[in-house]
């Protein structure tokens, strides 16, 4: 039997990339290209769409060189993407309306602000907060920011979508313009319950539904490449994810009480709850998991917006070093008697906090404080974090965690999986690659064109890395996660007054 290929392309906050993977799931060649982000007002962040396009342009034949194959050789195509960000384009010349508002974006803080009485029955709806971070009060600024933009929407001469979209439409030559059950889920504007979009949402939020895509499963028919210069026509594309969820798969975490955490731009963790959307007690959202045909699967999510970014801030902002892996042995060095607490809220706190108008923090800086102290406290400041999710999801889930499997840029850092292994009390498994995201979009789409017949053929092919266990005694636990919330209180009071 001839081998399979899988291409993946994995479009994210700051970079683009390309993965070929074979039938057993092994990466054999990727490409990426860094992401510019634009930010044109404080609390702005923007992408230009077609940037992202030519990224992908450029990263498809470098990661088929890199494999050894050329485009005829792939058996499917899947996308998983940066969520949330929102991009509206002409159905006609297939060209973006202005840039594309990232999910990190804060612009509309006000307006969240100003309808949080509508909260409980947006959350009931949706399993999600009203914030900034979700894509439906992004759509509403752009097309009020402009009364031609509503008009043209109003008439369907424009869509929308969230990168997997865009993608999807440029690659079928605008033939299809679809979003999955994931994506969809992370606009405000889907019914959790039904996976579907609801009319009182898009009402509420005053955006037309012609502007919508087709929602359709992870694992789906969505379309052929068509008409472009760097793959052949008719390559399927069968799986579509956003980028958590498809980690989330990537991991092999397809079972209730499995959990995952990936640290990129930002840290996300995702807790799979099985096909029942139970709402967080917590300030946690409830979310769709990646599957394919069938009811809906659910995950409950936190999200930490700061990870990976606050140590590119110190090297590209206070240049304490020249690159991001140097952050390890730097962390190493520092004085644990230097009493440095670092809250990373550049754009705002996540769950289970919420509170978008906050800023980072450093607490404890002394005349002996160090770089060495500063980039300890940056990744202790995201493991905190990523502490208090799970300390969330144990409270909703009436039990905590076995264990949690890790992957992305952050999780190649042994230093910091310490740190994340003391902080939880919890075992901590490194993942065999750190590109699960795009691991879990070859899957989907492997699955879509019958490569692998279900999921529990994809666990024997699952593999694990390093495991790290914790080191701090319960007492030293109590007293750092003490100190943590109370900087935490603190930042809490000092921007909500």
């Amino acid at each position: 039997m001839s081998r399979a290929f899988l291409l993946a392309i994995d479009q994210g906050t700051t970079s683009t990339r390309a993965v070929v993977h074979d039938d057993s799931g092994t990466p054999i060649g990727s490409a990426a290209i860094e992401l510019k982000a634009h930010y044109p007002a404080p609390g702005w962040v923007e992408h230009d769409a077609e940037d992202i396009w030519r990224a992908v342009r450029a990263v498809v034949p470098q990661a088929l060189e890199a494999a050894g194959i050329h485009g005829r050789d792939l058996s499917a195509i899947g996308v998983t993407n940066q969520r949330e960000t929102t991009v509206l384009w002409d159905r006609a010349d297939h060209t973006p309306v202005g840039h594309a508002i990232v999910w990190q974006d804060r612009r509309t803080s006000d307006f969240c602000r100003q309808r949080k009485a509508d909260e409980p029955w947006l959350f009931a709806r949706t399993g999600l907060v009203l914030d900034p971070y979700f894509s439906a009060t992004k759509i509403r600024w752009l097309l009020d920011n402009d009364p031609s933009v509503r008009s043209r929407a109003e008439a369907g001469r424009l869509a929308f979508g969230t990168i997997d979209s865009f993608l999807i439409w440029r690659l079928t030559a605008g033939r299809v313009h679809a979003t999955d059950r994931t994506n969809a889920s992370r606009t405000l504007l889907a019914n959790l319950h039904t996976a579907q979009w609801d009319d009182d949402l898009c009402r509420y939020f005053g955006v037309p539904r012609a502007l919508l895509p087709e929602i359709r499963p992870s694992v789906a028919d969505f379309g052929v490449t068509s008409g472009l210069d760097f793959l052949p026509d008719g390559i399927p594309i069968r799986g579509v994810a956003g980028d958590q969820q498809s980690a989330l798969f990537g991991q092999g975490a397809f079972s209730p009480g499995e959990a995952k955490c990936t640290y990129g731009t930002g840290a996300f963790f995702l807790q799979h709850i099985g096909d029942v959307p139970t709402l967080s007690r917590h300030r946690l959202l409830t979310t769709v998991a990646a599957s394919g045909a069938g009811a809906p699967q659910y995950a409950l999510e936190g999200a930490v917006f700061i990870a990976g970014a606050a140590v590119q801030w110190l090297r590209d902002g206070l240049r304490l070093f020249s690159e991001a892996p140097a952050i390890e042995a730097l962390a190493g060095q520092s004085d644990p008697e230097e009493p440095v607490v670092f809250v990373p809220g550049f754009v705002g706190l996540g769950a289970p906090h919420w509170v978008p108008e906050a800023r980072g923090v450093l607490f404890g800086l002394t005349r002996g404080t160090s770089a060495a102290d500063i980039s300890r406290a940056t990744l202790e400041g995201v493991a905190f974090q990523v502490g208090d999710l799970l300390d969330a999801a144990a409270k909703d889930a009436g039990t905590r965690l076995h264990a949690l499997r890790v992957d992305g840029g952050m999780a190649r850092n042994a230093w910091f999986l310490q740190c994340q292994a003391d902080v939880l009390g919890l075992p901590v498994v490194q993942a065999a690659t750190n590109e699960a995201t795009a691991l879990g979009a070859a899957y989907l789409a492997g699955l879509g064109v019958g490569l692998w017949s279900d999921v529990e053929e994809l666990r024997q092919l699952g593999k694990a890395g390093r495991t790290f266990t914790p080191r701090w005694d319960e007492a030293t636990r109590a007293k750092r996660g003490e100190q943590w919330q109370r900087a935490v209180r603190a930042l809490i009071g000092y921007y909500r007054g």
